[in-house]
Parts: structure tokens; sequence; C-alpha cells
């Protein structure tokens, strides 16, 4: 098996191995993949972190040694910052939030090549809740996982993710991990999950305890959640059915 890393700011991962085929996720900065098939220009490869697959293109990833694979994922954290810039070997580049970097070190090395950071962090959270409403009005980007375009459960899996907690790719995965809550017990930081008409996972935001909402509808935005589901703030509309809500 062989590895690497995503090493341009944002990749997107394809269905298929074609420019038009849809995207189904995104690899951030410093995201470990294994390689699983190589027809160039693409690479079809695997997350280490949530185990997605999909076609990329093979110029977005570098090769890693399992050694340097093993190096690299011991104490990584993610970047606070919605944008930082970084010292590359092949000049200065912008990272965005969400990607795979050491949490405290001014510069890093992945597998042979060196990193150093051009500017301090400025941001922290001190909550799920706080951390999410930092991706507010981030448009809504089937497969996204960045704050300039994500999907529901990009933004779940991203804002988790900077607690420990490392949730799959998808809400109908996602749904599958937690422990149920009542309705009327929810605390903040709970996620709630919504379903179609035919009984399937398709939606999923993060609760506070105050009867809000966040989730990526349109855009990232805070609504109101009842019983039944979301209530969109503005028009009183009942947008989405409530299925569960579960706790981590």
């Amino acid at each position: 098996m062989e590895y690497g890393f995503c090493y341009v700011s944002i990749s997107p991962v394809r269905s298929d191995k074609k420019d038009q085929s849809e995207i189904v996720t995104q690899l951030l900065f410093g995201e470990i993949v294994s390689i699983l098939e190589l027809d160039a220009p693409w690479a079809k490869v695997s997350s280490i972190s949530d185990s997605y697959e999909g076609w990329i293109d093979h110029k977005h990833i570098k090769k890693l040694t399992q050694k340097e694979v093993r190096r690299w994922s011991e104490g990584l954290s993610f970047s606070k910052d919605r944008e930082r810039l970084i010292q590359t070997p092949w000049g200065r580049q912008w990272i965005c939030q969400g990607s795979f970097v050491p949490e405290n070190e001014e510069s890093f090395n992945i597998g042979a090549d060196h990193f150093a950071w051009l500017e301090p962090t400025t941001q922290t959270f001190d909550s799920i809740w706080n951390c999410g409403e930092s991706y507010l009005n981030t448009p809504y980007l089937w497969g996204g996982k960045s704050p300039f375009g994500i999907d529901c459960s990009g933004l779940t899996q991203a804002v988790y993710r900077f607690f420990d907690i490392n949730l799959p790719r998808d809400a109908s995965q996602q749904v599958l991990e937690g422990t149920e809550v009542e309705f009327g017990e929810q605390q903040s930081g709970d996620l709630a999950f919504f379903e179609n008409s035919a009984g399937k996972i398709i939606h999923v935001g993060i609760l506070d305890d105050q009867g809000h909402i966040l989730h990526a509808s349109g855009h990232v935005r805070k609504d109101l959640i009842s019983r039944e589901g979301i209530v969109h703030s503005e028009t009183g509309e009942l947008t989405h059915k409530l299925t569960t809500i579960k706790r981590w």
C-alpha cells in the first residue's frame, strides 16, 4: 500500500475519474490518504481519517512512507483560523480552517518537506457551538468541508474534530454512532438528524440548549428546533423532519 498527503489547500474528491464527476468530499492540507489506484492524471484514494474513497488529481498529493505517515500522525491537530499563511518548499501558501497540522509548533515536517507558519494563530474555540458559529454563512457545497463551501455532515465532522471526536463523513453514517437523547433533554453540542419522506437520513445539524440549530442549508445558518424538526427562523416554515438527537 502506498500513502500520501494532500499538499494543496483544498482538493476535490470525485466519485469517478473525470472532471465532470460529482464532488463527494474534499481533502484539506496535511490530510493523509492511502493510494488505492493510480491512473494518471487521477488517483483513487481513501482518507485515513474517515476511510472515504474517491478520485483526485494525482498532482494534489505527495507520497509518504509508512514511517513518515506514523510520524506525521502523532500529535496532529486542526488549524482553527479561517485562513493562515505558511511557508512551503514551493513558496507561500494559504491553508484553511480544518487543515491537518500540529497545534503548537512554529514549524513542522511532512516527510522530507519543511513548513513554517508565517503568522500566529488567532482563533480559539471554547465549545462545539462556538466552533460551529465560526462557519456561519459559509455557502453550501455538496461534498465540501471548508469555510469556503461545506455541506451539512462536512460541518459536523469538521467541528467535532476540533474536540477530538472523529465522526464518519456522511449524516447517514454519523447517525449510527453516539447515544440517543430525548427531545427536550438536548445539550449544546448535540447533533440532530433529519429524514426524508422515504425515512432516509439526509441532514444533520448542531444544537444548542436554547432551542437553536446550526446547519448547512443554502449556507450555514442558525434556525429554530422543535419536536417536529427545523423551523426556519425567518419564514416559520418547517424545513426538515426530526428523526433523532445524538450525543458523544
